[in-house]
């Protein structure tokens, strides 16, 4: 996936939105396209779209990101219903920050890519519908199942 930083009223916010959706959207609803009939043929199989805590909640700083993540858990949850009657596995995989590429300079704490992984094969093979990767992941849902209104607060 790729971030970019900035709020919707920000100069090129538009740009920056249709960027970011041809990647964080558009990229696993083509691959998922590209793969479902390999799978079918294969009696199933399994599909890992990678989410973000951002699929929550959102502020000026990730704005148009977050956008495209909420977009992406939406796609994540058509597609798992979509592809059940060939028997393939949709996984939402939610995180927050990973160190990896694409959070070099940012200063909070991040997960490893390999905790992230043995997350994702875990919940695979608990046939999980979604895995909340990190700690800042899970307290977020928490914080969202019994309060709703945390949705309207941003993110600091």
């Amino acid at each position: 996936g790729i971030a970019e930083t900035g709020g919707f009223l920000s100069e090129g916010a538009e740009a920056m939105l249709l960027r970011q959706l041809e990647v964080n959207v558009l990229g696993p609803l083509r691959l998922t396209r590209a793969f479902a009939p390999v799978l079918a043929n294969n009696g199933g199989g399994a599909v890992i779209n990678v989410l973000s805590v951002a699929s929550w909640l959102t502020g000026p700083l990730l704005a148009t990101y977050a956008a495209t993540k909420s977009t992406a858990w939406s796609l994540t949850n058509a597609l798992r219903q979509e592809l059940a009657a060939q028997h393939t596995h949709v996984l939402g995989l939610h995180a927050g920050f990973i160190d990896t590429d694409l959070t070099t300079g940012i200063e909070a704490p991040k997960a490893t890519p390999q905790a992230i992984v043995t997350a994702a094969f875990d919940g695979l093979q608990q046939d999980a519908m979604q895995v909340l990767a990190d700690d800042i992941t899970k307290q977020v849902h928490q914080a969202l199942s019994p309060h709703p209104q945390v949705y309207l607060l941003a993110a600091e």
